[in-house]
């Protein structure tokens, strides 16, 4: 199992980061995300359960993420989903952003990648922990990028 937990101050409006992981706007900060549906309940919702396509290369992932945690307060928001990624891979998400003031938002990124079976855990013992600190560091660079646009 690999695990990651990052944080960074983004010169930014809480309200404008969390627009960020509207469904509508999912897609400007993963951009491999081909399509993104609701397909149960509302975006909102625990419970909410999406249908998300992501392109790695010529192959094309289909799988349900499923909307675990879902906060809006005026000073914390926080948003947690998981997924189920190649039948190889259960992935667990956390987006937690907190207000420092009216122009400075604090993004934490926590998640975990566990393998569901043989093929699943070899691969992620073979995987480089080095690799995927850099997809984290991409993903947390490209909020900040869309945050600092909006």
């Amino acid at each position: 199992m690999i695990q990651w937990k990052e944080e960074i101050i983004i010169e930014s409006n809480i309200e404008k980061v969390w627009s960020l992981f509207f469904d509508k706007n999912i897609k400007k900060i993963v951009d491999k995300v081909e399509e993104h549906t609701l397909i149960e309940k509302k975006e909102e919702e625990v419970g909410a359960k999406h249908r998300q396509s992501y392109r790695e290369g010529k192959r094309l992932e289909t799988y349900i993420v499923e909307t675990l945690k879902y906060e809006d307060l005026e000073d914390k928001k926080q948003k947690q989903i998981s997924f189920v990624l190649g039948k190889a891979f259960e992935i667990t998400l956390t987006f937690t952003l907190l207000k420092i003031d009216d122009t400075h938002t604090k993004f934490i990124y926590e998640g975990q990648n566990k393998g569901v079976n043989f093929v699943g855990r070899a691969m992620l013992k073979l995987g480089s922990e080095k690799s995927n600190n850099k997809v984290v560091q991409e993903f947390m660079q490209k909020v900040e990028q869309e945050a600092l646009k909006a």
